[in-house]
């Protein structure tokens, strides 16, 4: 399957890493689809309907407010669309590419080592063969869920935005060993290995965080005492407030 990619921005790029194939791509900087033409062994497109017209799958990658825009000029070139497009409903990419079988899935930055999750938008069937061709396309690229449309947003804030939050987790957790005498590679070091391995550990354990804090946490312990500081501090409330703040703008 030739996947072609209107984009070639971040998440772009961490689609067609994870994909390890090369892909036909097309960006308003050009300079940036020759780069990951370049890295996969693909190829930059004149337009975005060479991209269409090329592609047996095309991956929806620009802006969301482009939507309309970019379908005006390809959607008559188009066999078959997956949207990446946040905030964006599965109905609203069907009404832009009308008589065209459409997937709308959310991925993160994870994508491009090929582990995390992905979601999928359930849908009635379209197309048998290329339902199951695009499903398992996108598997490859992390743990597919797959979840009613209207929630795809929700779950784009939890996963899609995670790589970002946690990134701050893992910051501030290396300014704080800084603040007392780690030195800064160190404490990156330690924080990122330790997250990889909460991870492994979590999935290993059947994704029971309770057990997990149990387990480490012993009563009046170092972890019992950082625990309470982080709850009080108001950690929960911080990303749910992070949550309400990412799916604010959805689209209706």
């Amino acid at each position: 399957m030739q996947i072609g990619l209107i984009g070639a921005g971040s998440m772009a790029r961490a689609l067609a890493r994870g994909w390890r194939r090369p892909v036909v791509c097309a960006d308003p900087i050009a300079a940036r689809a020759q780069a990951l033409a370049e890295e996969l062994g693909g190829r930059v497109a004149a337009s975005n309907v060479e991209v269409a017209r090329s592609a047996d799958l095309l991956v929806l990658c620009h802006k969301p407010a482009q939507l309309a825009e970019v379908a005006a000029e390809v959607a008559p070139e188009a066999r078959a669309v997956a949207s990446i497009l946040a905030l964006t409903p599965l109905s609203a990419v069907k009404e832009a590419y009308p008589g065209r079988p459409v997937y709308r899935f959310i991925p993160s930055l994870a994508a491009e080592v090929r582990v995390g999750a992905i979601v999928e938008a359930r849908d009635q069937p379209q197309d048998p063969l290329l339902d199951g061709e695009v499903t398992r396309l996108f598997s490859e690229l992390g743990s597919l869920v797959v979840l009613d449309d209207r929630l795809l947003d929700v779950a784009m804030g939890l996963m899609s935005c995670a790589p970002a939050y946690l990134a701050l987790v893992a910051e501030a957790q290396v300014d704080a060993g800084v603040r007392l005498g780690l030195g800064a590679d160190d404490a990156a070091r330690l924080v990122v290995e330790t997250l990889a391995g909460t991870a492994r550990l979590l999935e290993a354990h059947d994704r029971d965080t309770l057990a997990l804090r149990r387990a480490v946490s012993s009563p009046g312990g170092a972890t019992a005492r950082g625990l309470d500081a982080l709850e009080r501090a108001g950690v929960r409330s911080a990303f749910s407030a992070a949550l309400d703040a990412a799916v604010g703008g959805r689209s209706r």
